[in-house]
């Protein structure tokens, strides 16, 4: 098909100017949905106290360097991490749930699975370089 005299373009090259302008749209859109769950994650760290969000600080660096494909959201008010709209792993602070230790937890959106039995949470009482290993080892194979 010819070029339009106007622009220059052909029909099939508008309709892919067309598609490209509305795929960057979306990935704005997108980009700006990951900077709020962030920004919200991080206020609910900044909200805890001393104990849990050193914990929750690390968890936080663990998943967003291991899985970064996961992104950062609240849910039921605690820093969790996403896959397609729904949650992977989250952090439960101790103090929110007067608990003896914070936890790390996985959902069913996890891909932990291992054979009938797996756990889907973990308490975290400090961090260690063995307790970052195992939890970017868990992070990793969750996020699948």
């Amino acid at each position: 098909m010819a070029p339009d005299k106007d622009t220059g373009f052909t029909d099939d090259e508008r309709a892919a100017i067309k598609e490209r302008a509305r795929e960057l749209k979306a990935e704005a859109k997108a980009d700006r949905k990951r900077a709020d769950g962030e920004r919200d994650v991080l206020e609910k760290i900044d909200e805890m106290p001393e104990a849990d969000r050193a914990l929750a600080e690390r968890v936080h660096a663990v998943v967003s360097d291991a899985a970064p494909d996961l992104a950062p959201r609240t849910w039921y008010g605690m820093p969790a991490y996403a896959r397609d709209g729904k949650v992977v792993c989250f952090f439960q602070s101790a103090a929110k749930f007067k608990a003896r230790y914070a936890t790390l937890g996985f959902s069913d959106q996890a891909r932990l699975d291992d054979g009938a039995l797996w756990p889907t949470s973990f308490a975290l009482v400090e961090w260690t370089d063995d307790v970052e290993a195992a939890v970017t080892d868990l992070v990793r194979r969750a996020s699948g």
